[in-house]
């Protein structure tokens, strides 16, 4: 049950009484944001918790970064996300009894996500220690339509006789820091990280102001109340440095209710003044009381319907699968709808983990999905990649290098990994801004950012890759010292992912400079400078291991020692907090994928045999220790036709926080990894590809799915892919039946006519695309209805013992 009751609701997320000994997940899972704002899914009490949390986009306290061995270029100070002042806090009082689910009798409770609404539910009876007994409900949504304000409506009812109730609604700042468990990618922890600048109330409302000592940044959170319920009812409002709270008392019947509608606005700037944000969030606050709670909800609903209608994915025969996919895709939407020219952060605005800060997994991962489902955040968060050009430039200056080195982990711009070879080395970073700027280019037809923002992005980037690689003797562009996706294997010669990334980017830059003539001069490319990058592209080196038949992760790599997986218990795992990295450097383990990631996003570059061959050898080797590994060995595996052992993948990928399957939930969600579960129903079951600018479909069931079905933009235009099993296979079918579901390593084969596929234009103008290398031509309100060709039956693929995926039955 992930919480959930009989047969999960494919629309809502749910949990019941165990919601109270699963806070570590739920408070992570029940996290609502708009990009802007993320508050963690805590109870309205506070307590009991596991870790309390709001967030804004780009808050943060500078703190220093000490390297025991100090050198060259290394990084001085890091930056943290702070938990800022938190306005989810509604206490209550029955009597003289605190309302506290530790204490008394909980005889109901139940918390649910609505995923159509945006709105978190909770409904819990209890009963106090001296016997009085009371339901109280609570719903709580983050405005995407207005992105500084959220809100709660909280009711209290009687059930045995009448009761006082008191309320308590607070703002609170500074909450004492949760316990940390020692695991390195846990942020650090801040003590009172704000200082308070101004507190104002009035009669219903109070703003606090507070600014951080060291990165000088404000933020200002203000609340406002609506209360209804019998006609006696006690206000009181009271304001201190870090806490303004108001207080509501009344004497209510049995069958009566007490309600309150809690109205929360928020602010932070790094240049205006503390007055000036009091004032913004006065105003904000003064509009949501305008619009008030329906009004918010109504909003809430049809932001989520637009939505929804074209990004859903629709799954038959796998109901958990098909209720995870949708938590997925919520909350990657939570991550980036209304950030705005930010970041998307690793764990989006659900938790603290990775100190807020955002890595490549925002361009390779995140904004694929968004740039299908809702560009206008895949155009903010590269917007936001833009202002720190900046510091990307200076940073490449400090290496020695031209161009834009963008910072590897950062809230900013601004480096913050203080370790080299799995941080700065990583040079493929470059490559994923430019691979996400060339996606999005292609699929909008934003002609404005391109100029504005893309076509600098590629050119900068382009210019790195010149600085970093050289020319060989015999002719080849070779990129050397660097790290690729694996982080078990560092600074190397020749990734093959990288320099198939870096060449994409070369390309792309030599034809934005074309089409962005002006811009192309005012960055100073020259005609030798764009002939130099046509070069360097097709000379590209990437090796090839023909006494094995397989293109090694970087040169060398299939020469070196195999690890030894039959004698690393399953408690070793993951390597990394378990083993040196000496030891996993000069080993072939893989802690996730990295050739096979080349094989999907440069799928261009090799043959259908290869890719069959290449997935094989390093599927044996790979140990999924990151959460971005099973969304990409699915999509390889669905090509290559092991389907069921993609089925598999792709519900590790989407029960990946859903099921806490790396025991660290409660630092925040897995953001990159339930983008994943999008992507694999797309391009994986889909066989969507989109190499220059093209979109494409090869879709392929898995044997225990009956119907998939999604949608997608592109180019002004909204897609519609169904793909049905329209035949059953014969029982004595060796292919057919528990085989067929019990075995990841042996996939069934596909018949002719089988499978087909309904390609749908719900909107937009004519679109050419292919299906199995066939052209097809859609229009809108002309369904093309196409047979999935037969697959052949593929050899068998192992996973290093003990690490392979559980099975879907």
């Amino acid at each position: 049950m992930n919480g959930v009751t009989d047969g999960p609701d494919p629309w809502r997320l749910t949990w019941g009484p165990d919601d109270l000994q699963q806070l570590a997940v739920t408070e992570s899972l029940f996290t609502l944001a708009n990009g802007h704002i993320g508050l963690r899914g805590s109870l309205d009490e506070g307590e009991p918790r596991v870790r309390s949390g709001t967030y804004i986009n780009g808050f943060y306290e500078e703190r220093p970064l000490p390297h025991p061995e100090a050198g060259y270029g290394f990084p001085e100070s890091g930056q943290t996300v702070v938990n800022i002042t938190d306005g989810k806090l509604v206490r209550l009082i029955v009597g003289d009894s605190p309302f506290d689910t530790r204490y008394g009798t909980v005889d109901r409770h139940e918390r649910f996500l609505d995923l159509r609404t945006g709105i978190l539910h909770r409904t819990t009876d209890w009963t106090s220690p001296v016997g009085a007994r009371v339901r109280v409900t609570s719903q709580r949504l983050v405005s995407f339509a207005y992105r500084t304000i959220a809100a709660i409506k909280y009711e209290v009812t009687p059930l045995d006789g009448d009761l006082y109730l008191a309320i308590q609604s607070d703002l609170i700042a500074n909450e004492p820091p949760d316990g940390g468990t020692g695991d390195p990618r846990e942020a650090a922890v801040l003590e009172c990280p704000l200082q308070s600048e101004l507190g104002e109330r009035a009669v219903d409302h109070a703003v606090l102001v507070h600014r951080t000592p060291k990165s000088g940044l404000r933020v200002a959170a203000g609340m406002r109340h609506v209360t209804a319920g019998p006609e006696q009812i006690s206000r009181q409002l009271t304001v201190d440095p870090d806490l303004a709270r108001l207080t509501v008392a009344a004497s209510v019947r049995r069958g009566e209710s007490l309600h309150l509608v809690k109205l929360l606005a928020y602010g932070w700037s790094h240049r205006r003044s503390a007055p000036a944000l009091r004032d913004q969030v006065d105003g904000a606050l003064t509009v949501a009381g305008l619009i008030g709670w329906d009004g918010l909800a109504t909003r809430q609903r049809e932001f989520l319907d637009d939505f929804w209608r074209a990004a859903d994915v629709e799954i038959d025969g796998d109901a958990e699968l098909q209720q995870a996919v949708r938590v997925s895709t919520f909350h990657v939407l939570q991550a980036g709808s209304g950030s705005q020219r930010d970041a998307i952060p690793a764990k989006g605005l659900t938790g603290p983990g990775y100190d807020g800060h955002a890595f490549w997994d925002t361009e390779t991962f995140v904004l694929p999905v968004l740039t299908y489902t809702f560009p206008q955040a895949a155009r903010g968060a590269l917007i936001w990649r833009h202002r720190t050009l900046p510091m990307a430039r200076a940073r490449a200056e400090v290496l020695g290098l031209r161009g834009a080195a963008f910072a590897w982990r950062t809230i900013n711009g601004q480096e913050c990994s203080g370790y080299w070879p799995a941080g700065t080395a990583a040079f493929h970073l470059a490559a994923a801004i430019a691979d996400a700027t060339a996606r999005y280019v292609a699929a909008t037809q934003d002609e404005e950012f391109e100029r504005r923002y893309g076509a600098e992005l590629l050119v900068e980037t382009a210019r790195l890759w010149m600085s970093l690689g050289h020319f060989t003797r015999s002719g080849d562009f070779r990129i050397h010292g660097v790290t690729g996706p694996d982080e078990y294997t560092a600074v190397v010669d020749d990734n093959v992912y990288t320099n198939l990334m870096a060449q994409r980017n070369l390309r792309e830059a030599v034809q934005a400079c074309g089409r962005c003539v002006e811009t192309a001069a005012r960055l100073g490319v020259t005609d030798h400078e764009i002939t130099e990058w046509r070069a360097a592209a097709d000379a590209v080196y990437f090796p090839y291991d023909r006494a094995l038949g397989v293109h090694p992760q970087s040169e060398g790599f299939t020469r070196h020692g195999e690890w030894d997986f039959e004698r690393t218990p399953p408690e070793k795992y993951p390597l990394l907090l378990h083993y040196p990295y000496f030891e996993l450097y000069r080993k072939q383990v893989v802690k996730q994928a990295d050739l096979v990631l080349a094989l999907h996003l440069r799928g261009d570059a090799f043959t259908a045999d290869e890719k069959v061959r290449d997935f094989a050898y390093y599927e044996a080797r790979t140990v999924r220790d990151s959460s971005l590994s099973a969304a990409t060995q699915a999509i390889i595996a669905a090509e290559v036709g092991h389907l069921q052992l993609a089925h598999d993948y792709w519900a590790e990928t989407a029960f990946s926080d859903l099921h806490n399957l790396y025991g660290n939930v409660n630092s925040g969600l897995h953001i990159a990894a339930l983008a994943g579960s999008w992507m694999v129903a797309v391009a994986g079951f889909g066989g969507m590809r989109d190499h220059d600018g093209e979109l494409t479909f090869a879709p392929r069931l898995p044997p225990m799915l009956s119907r998939l079905s999604f949608c997608m933009r592109f180019a002004g235009r909204v897609v519609d892919v169904e793909i049905r099993r329209v035949a059953d296979r014969p029982s004595g079918d060796p292919a057919s039946g528990d085989r067929a579901r019990g075995g990841s390593d042996d996939p069934p084969a596909i018949v002719a006519g089988e499978q087909t596929v309904t390609y749908r234009l719900l909107e937009g103008e004519p679109l050419q695309t292919h299906h199995h290398g066939e052209q097809v031509l859609l229009r809108t309100g002309e369904p093309v209805t196409l047979d999935v060709p037969a697959l052949g039956r593929v050899a068998p693929v192992t996973q290093p013992p003990g690490r392979q995926p559980a099975g879907r039955r």
